[in-house]
């Protein structure tokens, strides 16, 4: 198979053949006696010991290091509702990432539902098997309620990663997009293409930034307060304003985030922007303008697509498993504001760390150095694994949401960097 270039029809379904993931076991399972301790009668013992505090489910059974990746199949990728069994490649797929990321065991399950209710009955259910719950997938408005209404009754992290992932990874690059401009996000004028869950979650942790001036556009146009169709998480983002299409609204704008559509945005948009705009184009794989258009017509721009084969990828990778690895790690009971935060500002300052070589040799001929096309870290950069867990656990403790009291941050620190040393050998 080849290691470059476009991925082929026949290359994929051949790598997908048979599915992806497997169960390994971890105990030894030889013997007659070992069969005794596996199952019966052995295996009563921690069961009976979890039965007087299940928190022992922690310490007997993998609980722990387990998360679900769960969806309901109606917005999957690029490719709409496709059903839950279609989209299972992908689930599979997000358990390989989370394994191969973070060592973190993750199940996917596939849901023949589409009641909200249910699905939160359903995940609820499931619950006690897992140590923390990534919604995938999940169509908006629905995944908001889904969300908001399971964590409520969980006392495990559950995540949208849709919505927070791409919220985290993009709130690290304008961090440094500010840096580098010299901007105060308070008097930027931030342009979001696309009003579903990635683009509703990305406006609201713009916000916390500090953000004042955000112009939200859906299929029908900007968002704005004369409107009457609007649903609840849309309304939040009406706004008083003249702009009515996509081209106001980058007049005079400081940021465009497209998660919308390929091809919706002009060069000649791109002209009407402020000086130093920033511009993530998150359509896949077709971006909303392509980097060669943009930097045709000016060399200002900080420029993020959701492509590897361009600069300042915005590549979920670098957020959901590390968020969920340090939120296992203290027994989070749920992912907070202030963890998706401190994952974006520790992303955003290990973007200013100078590269490593192996990271350098993963991308020949880019060279990354903090600079207008090195804004995000890169998603084969192990530091990530031990920054971003480590600012997600620490901030879990801050918020009082870590249910592993008198954790040593530092010890944790150096257990994660062990292993990735012992990775890099």
């Amino acid at each position: 198979m080849s290691h470059k270039g476009k991925v082929t029809k026949e290359e994929s379904l051949v790598y997908h053949h048979g599915g992806k993931t497997s169960i390994n076991i971890k105990t030894v399972c030889d013997t007659a006696r070992d069969l005794s301790m596996a199952y019966t009668p052995g295996v009563a013992h921690p069961c009976l010991e979890i039965e007087k505090d299940n928190e022992l489910a922690y310490k007997y059974t993998n609980k722990g290091n387990l998360v679900a990746v769960i969806t309901d199949g109606t917005a999957v990728l690029g490719l709409g509702d496709i059903g839950a069994v279609a989209g299972k490649p992908v689930m599979e797929g997000k358990a390989v990432l989370f394994k191969k990321f973070a060592d973190v065991d993750a199940f996917d399950i596939e849901l023949d539902e589409h009641d909200a209710d249910k699905i939160v009955a359903i995940c609820k259910a499931l619950a006690p098997t897992f140590g923390g719950i990534n919604l995938e997938d999940i169509k908006a408005p629905k995944c908001f309620d889904i969300e908001e209404k399971l964590q409520a009754c969980v006392d495990i992290p559950v995540m949208h990663d849709d919505q927070h992932g791409t919220a985290m990874i993009t709130s690290a690059g304008l961090i440094n997009a500010l840096e580098i401009s010299g901007k105060k996000i308070e008097d930027m004028k931030i342009v979001v293409s696309g009003a579903g869950a990635a683009g509703i979650a990305c406006a609201k942790m713009y916000r916390l930034l500090g953000a004042k001036h955000i112009v939200m556009i859906d299929t029908k146009g900007v968002i704005h307060s004369g409107r009457t169709d609007l649903n609840k998480y849309k309304a939040e983002f009406a706004i008083e304003t003249s702009d009515r299409t996509l081209e106001d609204a980058m007049k005079g704008s400081d940021m465009f985030l497209g998660l919308s559509a390929p091809g919706v945005v002009s060069k000649e948009m791109v002209l009407s922007m402020n000086p130093y705009p920033i511009i993530f184009a998150l359509a896949n794989p077709t971006p909303e303008i392509l980097p060669e258009e943009v930097h045709s017509v000016r060399n200002d721009v900080m420029m993020g697509t959701g492509r590897s084969d361009y600069p300042n990828q915005v590549n979920n990778v670098l957020g959901f498993p590390f968020i969920f690895r340090g939120a296992l790690d203290v027994r989070a009971t749920k992912v907070t504001e202030g963890m998706k935060m401190a994952a974006a500002v520790a992303m955003a300052k290990l973007a200013k760390e100078e590269v490593p070589e192996y990271v350098k040799a993963a991308y020949p001929g880019e060279n990354p150095e903090f600079g207008i096309n090195y804004i995000i870290p890169k998603p084969f950069d192990r530091r990530v694994f031990v920054w971003i867990s480590a600012a997600v656990a620490e901030a879990a403790i801050k918020d009082g949401v870590a249910k592993i009291k008198d954790f040593d941050i530092e010890a944790y620190k150096v257990k994660l960097q062990d292993i990735i040393d012992e990775e890099l050998k």
